[in-house]
């Protein structure tokens, strides 16, 4: 049975996962779980995990979640992955869980509370409090600043932790910064711009995936495009009404 990854591209762990598949050419079915839908809450997808998150896999009988598990998962159980993804040295291991348990406490906090609260909720008019959308850019600021001087500054390489290959890690965490496209225009440079370590670390990781980073983020790019058309629709209405 091949290996099923449910998700959705518009899901940066997801993305993360089937990147990984691609570029370790690991035989598997991606199934879409339409999220924007809430088809995660359909009594289907409650009998792959009862948690309603995603991505999840079903390999055999393991079905999974949380997309660090998965891709730690998916190094030890096939062959062929390559050994940098996540090497088999303790230490070197040892590193790269530090950094994926640092993403979902800081990187992962910051990035996804503000491009929810400041574009996810509004465009589904949900009440977005400003308090929360300071302190989700206060998160984010730092842990950018955490990344460009603490994980990218580590050793000589290229990648994080000092290592001179990408690991799970640094494709986990820079399918996380580039969720920040769906910010608007201005958003997006003047949060990310100070960060040049950042910005050559994603060129670096889409190099060292290519084609499958841009293919799987094509759809982040299609999405951008629709949630900035429909803010500028939105803004037009509210400058109208204002007039009136």
């Amino acid at each position: 049975m091949a290996l099923k990854v449910y998700g959705h591209r518009i899901s940066e762990p997801s993305r993360a996962v089937i990147i990984f598949c691609k570029i370790n050419r690991i035989d598997f079915e991606e199934i879409q779980v339409e999220v924007l839908k809430g088809q995660q809450f359909s009594k289907e997808y409650g009998a792959i995990t009862p948690m309603r998150q995603i991505p999840a896999i079903v390999d055999g009988h393991l079905k999974l979640i949380e997309s660090h598990a998965i891709l730690i998962h998916l190094c030890c159980s096939f062959p062929g992955v390559a050994s940098h993804w996540y090497p088999g040295d303790p230490q070197k291991r040892a590193k790269i869980h530090s950094i994926l348990d640092w993403h979902h406490s800081h990187l992962r906090r910051g990035a996804a509370g503000l491009v929810y609260t400041t574009i996810l909720a509004p465009l589904n008019e949900l009440r977005s409090f400003l308090q929360i959308v300071i302190q989700a850019e206060e998160i984010l600021l730092r842990s950018l600043s955490e990344l460009e001087n603490v994980w990218l500054k580590l050793g000589d390489g290229s990648f994080l932790g000092g290592s001179s290959q990408p690991s799970i890690a640094d494709l986990s965490l820079s399918c996380e910064v580039m969720q920040l496209e769906l910010l608007s225009e201005e958003d997006y440079h003047r949060i990310l711009s100070p960060y040049k370590k950042v910005k050559k670390w994603i060129e670096d990781v889409r190099n060292a995936t290519t084609p499958y980073f841009d293919e799987i983020h094509e759809y982040l790019f299609e999405y951008q495009k629709r949630i900035r058309e429909q803010m500028a629709t939105q803004s037009g209405k509210n400058k109208v009404r204002a007039k009136m």
